[in-house]
């Protein structure tokens, strides 16, 4: 089974407790879901992870990590689930949300005018007000979809979690009993 293979990545408790770098979060981060590969754990930090994707700006494994310590899901597997998006993704992702909002909304797509782009763009203190300007051009449709998408990911990948995990423990289960069903059938050892 995957877990046993995922379970040698994951710290002990132990080594969490004795962890001199988070030691200042206090008791928070000992909950046994947030390191434990369990059904409900591993479910509920592919949800955080798939929601908190969606975020804008850099702070997307951030909001993971607070979330699924207050949720109390699995902490690295949230933190991971944060990766589908990327330079190449985010783009499509957020457009179809813009699009989603407005099927939702049943507003007309406006046309959204680009940023003037210069070369000072690789200063971060210019990106913000870019992205302030962008994100109020799209107004409410780019918003009210970014939330929808990011909760109709979270659920379908909540879902897809425990229906895969309930398929590879049922899968186990026949397997041995297939196992089972030869050894009684071949007989006593001799």
């Amino acid at each position: 089974m995957p877990r046993k293979h995922f379970r040698k990545f994951l710290p002990s408790h132990e080594s969490i407790k004795r962890n001199r770098a988070i030691a200042f979060f206090g008791s928070a981060l000992h909950h046994h879901n947030l390191w434990h590969l369990n059904r409900r754990s591993v479910a509920g930090g592919v949800a955080v992870g798939l929601f908190c994707g969606l975020v804008p700006g850099p702070v997307q494994m951030l909001s993971a990590a607070l979330l699924a310590v207050l949720l109390r899901v699995n902490l690295p597997v949230a933190a991971v689930c944060t990766w589908y998006t990327n330079p190449f993704t985010i783009v499509p992702l957020y457009y179809a949300a813009y699009k989603l909002g407005l099927f939702v909304t049943g507003d007309m797509p406006e046309a959204v005018p680009m940023p003037e782009i210069d070369i000072g763009l690789f200063n971060p203190e210019q990106w913000f007000p870019l992205l302030k300007a962008w994100m109020a051009a799209m107004g409410k449709p780019f918003l009210l979809g970014l939330l929808l998408l990011a909760s109709i990911l979270a659920v379908s990948g909540y879902f897809a979690v425990l229906g895969g995990w309930r398929l590879a423990v049922s899968s186990a289960w026949r397997q041995r009993l297939k196992l089972r069903r030869e050894r009684r059938q071949s007989g006593p050892r001799p």
